[in-house]
């Protein structure tokens, strides 16, 4: 499945029934953007979900992956998502990963050309994790 923005394939994962609330239609698999971090419902399944595509260093345990993912997913609208953005981020913590360093790399490694300023939108999920 591509993206519906700017037709570049997704990175397809199952969605557990936990953050179905968080998914375009409830869907229970979405498709995260490597390209523009769009988040979409996603009708293919996910056979082997390949997180790497974002960043290389994208967590690959789907434990903090999934929720990491419709994360970036929600970045484009911290009002909106705010609520969202705290337990998903909460979740890839306890998970052991720190979101906000992934979110780091993402920005310093490049090749992603999203509809938000990455460095801001980091910036302003410190001060929301506070």
């Amino acid at each position: 499945m591509n993206c519906p923005s700017c037709d570049v394939p997704l990175v397809v994962f199952d969605v557990p029934v936990t953050y179905r609330d968080y998914i375009p239609e409830g869907a229970e698999r979405a498709g995260l953007c490597p390209e523009c971090l769009a988040l979409a419902a996603a009708e293919d399944a996910a056979a082997e979900s390949r997180f790497e595509r974002i960043t290389s260093s994208f967590p690959t345990d789907e434990d903090a992956a999934v929720p990491l993912a419709i994360a970036v997913g929600l970045l484009d609208s911290l009002a909106l998502n705010r609520q969202a953005l705290e337990e998903l981020l909460t979740d890839v913590e306890s998970a052991g990963v720190d979101p906000l360093l992934v979110l780091d790399r993402l920005h310093v490694q490049g090749g992603t050309n999203p509809e938000f300023d990455i460095e801001r939108r980091r910036h302003q999920l410190t001060q929301l994790l506070d």
